[in-house]
């Protein structure tokens, strides 16, 4: 549902050809959205099969030929409805580099705090990116805002669980909930 309204969204601002939509995609969305570019191209088929979308075939100079897409009436009914549905629902961010911390615990904190520091780096490194991408892009400033607050969320949360193991509180609470669990 949301690469179809993002893809429809798009559209809805100016027609445009694939090509130009991906570039758009991985210059300005890459930190919200992930759509290959053959997810893209596939839906965008589907959407124009199911008579969202149209496209016309265009040829600019000597270049090769290019597809150049455009929502139809029936493609902004069907933004809408989507706009809707997405806005009135929620599913948690899928967070797969969180699973490691299920077993934290069974490091070292002398081997997991560097992998920890290295994380926070990289955290910090995106948040980076998105500041710069929010200074410049004010169109789609919600957006960035949410995924902003959260990635601040997360450097937030991995310098207590650093400090935490280096105080070593980690590992007392970890012990604690161990001994809990089994005597009950």
């Amino acid at each position: 549902m949301e690469k179809r309204l993002f893809l429809l969204g798009l559209l809805r601002e100016s027609e445009m050809y694939g090509y130009q939509i991906i570039e758009l995609i991985k210059v300005h969305f890459d930190f919200s959205i992930t759509i290959t570019t053959p997810t893209a191209y596939r839906l965008l088929h589907k959407m124009a099969e199911d008579g969202w979308i149209t496209y016309r075939d265009e040829k600019v100079g000597n270049r090769p030929e290019r597809r150049v897409y455009s929502i139809t009436e029936t493609g902004e009914n069907s933004f809408q409805n989507l706009l809707r549905r997405s806005l009135a629902s929620y599913k948690p961010a899928d967070h797969v580099s969180a699973v490691s911390l299920a077993f934290l615990t069974l490091l070292p904190p002398d081997e997991s705090l560097p992998l920890l520091e290295k994380r926070k780096q990289l955290i910090e490194k995106y948040l980076k990116k998105l500041n710069e991408i929010a200074s410049r892009q004010m169109q789609y400033y919600l957006v960035l805002e949410n995924q902003q607050l959260h990635v601040e969320t997360e450097l937030f949360w991995v310098q207590k669980l650093i400090d935490r193991l280096r105080d070593g509180s980690l590992f007392s609470q970890h012990n604690q909930s161990l001994r809990e669990d089994k005597y009950g």
